[in-house]
């Protein structure tokens, strides 16, 4: 039987977990460290009026808090951050909340490794494995263009729909279909993904086509619908026992209202909640002594690093990455700061072979180690 509450520790050091090997910073260290210089601030007034649902509300709180602390996303260095609102030293939440970000990183790579956090982070608090559904809605041009495709519908089947429903499709055509995906027999529905853009199409299935080869199952949702105001392109939900734990989806329109950069923004981000409880307060999670740093450089090693994360994760092997980090020498900076003895580095040609190099920072000395045996290796030298 699946767990229905989960203790607010558990959760707290689970989200370290995965944050640490899938490149993900807690939002709370850069709050510490702008401690003192923060300036809060409301929501920007461009959101006056507009309703968000509640896991929008959850990344409108996220962004405040980045904005606050004035963390803005560059080409160079991308935000991937994670964030809950369980936080050590207080009392546990009863609805705990964790979410995935990955600002300014415009590629299929920052959508996967979000969503392969998420599917790590369900499958161990829920002890099961969790079902990914996954959709997109397109941009402004595909909404408008289903829109007019779900008017169409609606009047052509007046006579065997509900009065609701065609009460509704009058004032609101994504509130009907989201209505009759609900109540009713929604298999005659149009797709989403039948009127993508090429834009959206070409998204769409480089992330799709990433996931294939990351070897991350998938299941295609044509009913699963996301609403503009927030959501754009990718949406995404995680099942747990057939009940939706997490919902996620790119938020680029939502995102600009808090950072003003001098080119389009891509965001994504995942909302994760669970019932929690626990002891009266919470511990802090362990800090780990790191002692690898994996900094990769191309497509295939990228593939091969959101692949080894769970393995290396699973075998508590000490190591820290950037996956969405593009440049070498931002990850070797990144290196620098974590001060880890040793780098674990891999190319093109090192994934291409399936190995990697371990490189003692002291001494400048490398071994070549293949893949089949490189947590052995790693575990052995920590």
């Amino acid at each position: 039987m699946m767990r229905t509450t989960i203790p607010a520790e558990e959760i707290l050091h689970k989200a370290h977990s995965v944050g640490q090997y899938y490149g993900f910073r807690p939002l709370a260290d850069l709050t510490a460290k702008a401690r003192g210089a923060a300036r809060a601030k409301g929501y920007p007034e461009t959101l006056a009026g507009i309703t968000l649902d509640p896991s929008a509300e959850s990344v409108a709180s996220f962004l405040k808090q980045c904005q606050n602390i004035e963390a803005v996303p560059s080409s160079r260095q991308p935000l991937f951050l994670w964030h809950t609102n369980i936080a050590a030293g207080r009392a546990p939440q009863k609805k705990a909340v964790v979410q995935f970000h990955t600002i300014g990183a415009d590629r299929a790579l920052a959508d996967a490794a979000i969503i392969r956090a998420a599917l790590a982070l369900v499958r161990d608090l829920y002890h099961e494995e969790p079902v990914l559904r996954i959709n997109s809605m397109g941009d402004k041009e595909t909404r408008a263009r289903y829109a007019r495709e779900l008017g169409n519908f609606f009047k052509k089947r007046a006579g065997t729909l509900s009065e609701e429903c065609l009460s509704r499709a009058k004032s609101d055509a994504f509130d009907a279909a989201e209505y009759i995906i609900a109540n009713e027999c929604a298999d005659e529905l149009p797709a989403p993904t039948e009127h993508l853009s090429d834009a959206s199409r070409k998204r769409f299935e480089d992330l799709l086509e990433y996931l294939e080869m990351t070897e991350t199952p998938y299941e295609l949702a044509r009913t699963l619908l996301s609403r503009g105001n927030a959501w754009n392109d990718l949406c995404f939900e995680i099942l747990a026992g057939e009940k939706r734990v997490a919902w996620g989806s790119r938020y680029n329109e939502l995102a600009r209202h808090f950072f003003k950069t001098p080119s389009p923004l891509t965001a994504t981000g995942v909302v994760l909640t669970f019932a929690s409880g626990g002891t009266a307060v919470v511990k802090k999670a362990p800090s780990p002594r790191i002692r690898f740093s994996f900094v990769h450089i191309g497509d295939e090693a990228k593939r091969l690093s959101i692949k080894l994360a769970e393995d290396l994760r699973k075998a508590r092997v000490p190591l820290v990455q950037h996956i969405g980090v593009e440049s070498l020498t931002e990850q070797m900076l990144l290196a620098e700061h974590a001060s880890t003895p040793y780098l674990l580095i891999m190319g093109r040609k090192e994934a291409l072979e399936s190995s990697a190099i371990l490189r003692h920072r002291e001494n400048q000395t490398e071994t070549t180690i293949p893949l089949a045996s490189l947590i052995e290796r790693l575990k052995a030298t920590a």
